[in-house]
């Protein structure tokens, strides 16, 4: 997982720029920590009266800066095993083998639950990505970090993307394209570490801010 091809280009900031960036983090992800443990007491809750006395907490190896891996956070959606799950669903179901396997996603994922499909609507379940934010393997605004099985598919934009940290919101979030199969998302995130600033990441935060207030949900 840690190959890197030498001649990839990216985005290089000044350390200026990276200081600025670092600062924000912090001051953000701080923020973003805080409304996640409160938001943590209500979600178990929740899943308590529903009878699911499994962790609300769920981490997932993914593909960070440099090709290496680490341990996501996020708020659980899913049944527990829903890897397991969804690996027994591709065996047994072709359409739902064909759909993941283009888009990385179902649009009718059994696996997610009740109190899930609202986290999910309200982009509540990804609050708990502030903790890798200030870790420092997440930045706030970046190609959304792919799975290490993704890494086959992902062809030769894995060695661009893998130049820029993942973040907790990106460019086809906030584009209106949340039916854009796999390999177009991988395009858009090249194009965006490309075309990558500090305006044009303040605008997509901005998005992203606006897009859960009117819950739009997760794209």
């Amino acid at each position: 997982m840690e190959l890197i091809k030498e001649n990839s280009e990216g985005y290089s900031p000044s350390f200026f720029v990276r200081f600025l960036y670092r600062f924000v983090e912090i001051c953000v992800g701080l923020v973003g920590c805080i409304i996640t443990l409160v938001l943590l007491i209500f979600v178990k809750i929740a899943y308590l009266k529903d009878g699911d006395h499994y962790p609300v907490i769920y981490t997932q190896d993914r593909i960070g800066l440099k090709g290496k891996t680490f341990k996501i956070y996020k708020i659980r959606s899913m049944v527990p095993d829903a890897d397991k799950i969804l690996d027994e669903l591709m065996i047994k179901d072709e359409k739902i083998r064909e759909e993941y396997t283009k888009n990385k996603k179902l649009e009718n994922d059994p696996r997610v639950t009740k109190i899930g499909d609202k986290l999910r609507r309200t982009s509540l379940d990804e609050f708990p990505q502030f903790f890798n934010v200030l870790i420092g393997n997440m930045t706030l605004v970046g190609p959304r970090p792919y799975l290490p099985r993704e890494m086959k598919d992902m062809e030769d934009t894995y060695f661009t993307i893998i130049q820029c940290k993942p973040a907790i919101t990106g460019p086809w979030q906030v584009g209106g394209r949340s039916e854009i199969d796999f390999k177009e998302r991988c395009q858009i995130d090249v194009k965006y570490i490309y075309e990558k600033s500090v305006l044009l990441d303040i605008k997509i935060f901005l998005k992203t801010i606006k897009s859960v207030i009117l819950k739009d949900g997760a794209k």
